[in-house]
């Protein structure tokens, strides 16, 4: 058969996750590895993030992922043609309740275990430092010095310049449209530029995902929903760069440097049902300006530079999913399902790496993937595991 009927390993997506998944396999020595998008690559959501890296996470699995991921953007620009752009800032996580502050205590005590570099700065030390947060405006915050950010299409040139060098077969404006197998196993997949002989698939779709397993002949548990972000004119009282970027989970609100000297922050509307949603919603940002604004006053009466929205996926759980594809009839082996459950930016390098072990290896010996793949859902999307708790206000449940 021609190159273009048969393939090593096809990846499906060409987003963060399935993107930097086609580099690290051809990276690994896979020989003949085809990517396919639908679109144009980074096309979705992976192009209009915001780009926070941090490994303050809830849960073993989220900061074992984002410490990988700050590893791998760190050392892009000597493994590939260019580098990822990452920008070690800080992040502050602030605490408002008692509650909060013992929470945030538990989790320092977890993430340094697992050696992250974190502290916890009372009220007081924030106060006397320069962070542009309000006077007393919290009970105090976690600090992890080397969380960060990426400017979003900077990573996808850079997955784009590393596809190229690797040989990559990048088939854009190329839909996956079902996956073909023989007694559980996979064969091949159809495309709409026709059939790929293959025995091993890795499917990924960031908000899409749960169609594109539908027309693999599965059922992924993920969906997608509104996130919306804002770059401002830069503060004249100080220089966004000089202070940390700052995450207030309750209200899923964060800031960091953007453009120009300008604040970039986001925000999720927590009451928002699921969904794609691209258009900006006013009502909602004024809402969330008000907030942000008052734990922020440097941002207070700046005119925007731009504003979006995008839809981004999540899990039900807020966990990653890396596992097999499961169809009525069970596993269909030679399948991978990767999806970074709403941190592309966040997570995206590590469950790549970890979608890629699995691939060519079965296994993945530096993260437990026992809870990770789809079996942990019921038919109705309810997890067995407990959510990871530090993220966006994403729903708890997954359209499909």
């Amino acid at each position: 058969m021609t190159r273009s009927s048969r393939a090593d390993v096809v990846v499906v997506g060409g987003g963060t996750v399935g993107a930097w998944t086609a580099v690290l396999l051809a990276e690994s020595g896979v020989r003949n590895v085809v990517l396919l998008e639908a679109s144009t690559l980074g096309d979705g959501a992976s192009s209009r993030a915001a780009g926070m890296v941090r490994a303050q996470g809830g849960t073993e699995t989220a900061i074992r992922l984002g410490l990988r991921s700050q590893e791998f953007y760190s050392a892009s620009g000597d493994r590939f043609p260019l580098d990822c752009g990452f920008v070690a800032q800080g992040y502050l996580m602030p605490s408002f309740t008692e509650a909060e502050v013992q929470q945030a205590h538990d989790r320092i005590a977890l993430q340094r275990s697992l050696g992250l570099e974190v502290e916890w700065l009372s009220s007081d030390d924030l106060d006397a430092r320069h962070t542009g947060l309000a006077p007393g405006v919290t009970l105090g915050a976690s600090y992890a010095p080397g969380d960060g950010y990426i400017d979003a299409p900077r990573n996808v040139l850079a997955y784009t310049a590393a596809l190229t060098a690797l040989g990559v077969d990048v088939r854009e404006r190329c839909a996956f449209t079902g996956l073909r197998t023989e007694s559980g196993r996979v064969v091949g997949v159809d495309t709409a530029n026709g059939a790929i002989a293959t025995e091993r698939v890795v499917l990924t779709g960031g908000p899409k995902l749960a169609a594109v397993g539908a027309r693999a002949g599965g059922r992924i548990h993920a969906g997608g929903t509104r996130h919306q972000v804002v770059v401002t004119a830069a503060p004249t009282e100080l220089d966004i760069h000089d202070v940390p970027m700052v995450f207030d989970v309750m209200s899923g609100i964060y800031w960091r440097p953007g453009e120009a000297g300008g604040v970039l922050w986001g925000m999720s509307n927590p009451d928002e049902p699921p969904g794609t949603a691209i258009d900006f919603d006013t009502l909602y940002y004024r809402k969330a300006r008000d907030r942000i604004e008052y734990l922020f006053p440097a941002v207070r009466g700046l005119g925007l530079r731009r504003s979006w929205a995008a839809t981004i996926d999540y899990t039900p759980d807020h966990l990653p999913i890396l596992g097999p594809l499961l169809t009525d009839d069970g596993p269909v082996d030679g399948t991978v399902v990767a999806s970074p459950a709403g941190h592309g930016m966040m997570w995206g390098p590590a469950v790549a790496q970890a979608a890629a072990d699995l691939t060519t290896t079965g296994t993945c010996d530096w993260l437990d993937l026992t809870d990770l793949g789809l079996d942990r859902f019921d038919a109705d999307g309810n997890s067995r595991v407990a959510p990871e708790p530090i993220s966006l206000p994403f729903p708890e449940k997954a359209t499909q």
